[in-house]
């Protein structure tokens, strides 16, 4: 492994552990999804720049995928796991611009 790619996959690590003190510090659930949905995956996106860095043009093809796939799914699994908060928990922000929306849809329902 050369130096340049343990030095980006340790700057990696470094993003890595500031998402998990984002999650820690946090006092709403939204500040840690937001930690979490945009942290994690530079993290990951950096550490796999150093890693494809090191691994060589077979295991950078892999990290590509893996990225890619990363890239179209987190979006909407962090965007769930917010409605779900939001519908189940009593939220603590000021102004609830999805009640409206959500009033509409549990009418249509009915």
């Amino acid at each position: 492994m050369n130096i340049v790619a343990g030095i980006i996959m340790c700057l990696g690590g470094a993003l890595a552990i500031l998402a998990a003190v984002g999650l820690h510090r946090f006092s709403t659930p939204y500040a840690r999804f937001h930690a979490a949905g945009k942290a994690s995956p530079v993290a990951f996106l950096v550490a796999a720049i150093g890693a494809a860095l090191a691994l060589g043009p077979a295991g950078a093809v892999e990290l590509a995928i893996a990225s890619v796939a990363m890239i179209l799914t987190l979006p909407t699994g962090v965007h769930l796991m917010f409605r779900a908060v939001h519908r189940t928990s009593a939220p603590e922000i000021a102004v609830d611009e999805l009640a409206p929306a959500e009033r509409l849809a549990e009418a249509e329902e009915d």
